[in-house]
């Protein structure tokens, strides 16, 4: 991996908090806002576009978290994203990636892991802060729709033609296998170990792996429209996955570059 930040390597970090009960996503409700014309959560007010497949509200999701991450990142997030390449070596995925791994199987861990991160709190605070302000500016921070939108995203189903210019108008992680789920685990677990907004990591943390799963079976293109999962694989995915605490997934991140278990291992 360059120096350069891969578009969906690292971006694809999760904010906004939802809690879900065991079962997949029983006993949670869309927000009350969702029936309000324009509320967050339903994609109501978002004007058309020519081309566009999949959910208006998830395409413009990861299209404006792209746009606040990377495309017109403020100077403070690049200086933020500096700080940790500096930090990690130089490699910024890679980097995050290998010292994850270098502690996590450690009896000391996850107190070693918030030491080794330690150094870079104020730059990954930025990182969240910015992400959040996204997440929660279109979904609910109770709403399982938010789950949903990481289901699409790793089925590949969310097609979006203003992404053509970089060549990647589907929605969906980059690599084949991707490795950008552990990388965004790994930030994730950084975040939590030092203290930043770890409520709302620790919720959405299943989000990353219930798309790690769909996206290992779906294995989607990304420049074309895909077709969906079966509506039964999904319930699947979702009782096996959004349930997982953080200490499951701190084991389940471990497998390679497929969930242990998986029909694509």
């Amino acid at each position: 991996m360059s120096n350069e930040l891969d578009r969906r390597g690292l971006l694809r970090m999760s904010a906004g908090a939802a809690v879900l009960a065991a079962a997949g996503m029983a006993g949670l409700a869309p927000g009350s806002a969702a029936a309000e014309p324009g509320a967050r959560g339903t994609g109501a007010g978002l004007p058309p576009v020519p081309g566009m497949s999949g959910d208006r509200l998830a395409n413009e999701l990861w299209y404006q978290l792209d746009e606040a991450t990377l495309y017109t990142q403020d100077p403070e997030l690049n200086d933020a994203y500096l700080a940790m390449m500096d930090h990690l070596g130089g490699d910024l995925e890679n980097g995050m990636l290998d010292a994850w791994n270098s502690v996590v199987t450690s009896p000391d861990y996850p107190g070693n892991y918030a030491d080794l991160m330690a150094p870079v709190r104020g730059a990954l605070q930025k990182l969240s802060d910015v992400q959040a302000t996204v997440f929660d500016a279109y979904y609910p921070r109770r709403d399982i729709r938010l789950a949903e939108a990481y289901g699409m995203f790793g089925q590949g189903v969310l097609f979006d033609p203003r992404r053509a210019p970089v060549k990647q108008e589907v929605h969906t992680m980059g690599g084949n296998p991707p490795h950008g789920y552990h990388v965004w685990f790994a930030y994730l677990r950084a975040m939590m170990v030092l203290g930043i907004d770890r409520a709302r990591w620790r919720d959405m943390a299943p989000f990353v792996a219930y798309g790690w799963a769909a996206q290992s079976i779906a294995k989607p293109g990304q420049r074309t429209v895909n077709p969906p999962l079966p509506a039964a694989t999904m319930r699947g995915l979702r009782r096996t996955w959004l349930c997982r605490t953080t200490r499951q997934l701190d084991r389940d991140f471990q497998s390679f570059p497929y969930p242990a278990g998986s029909p694509a291992a």
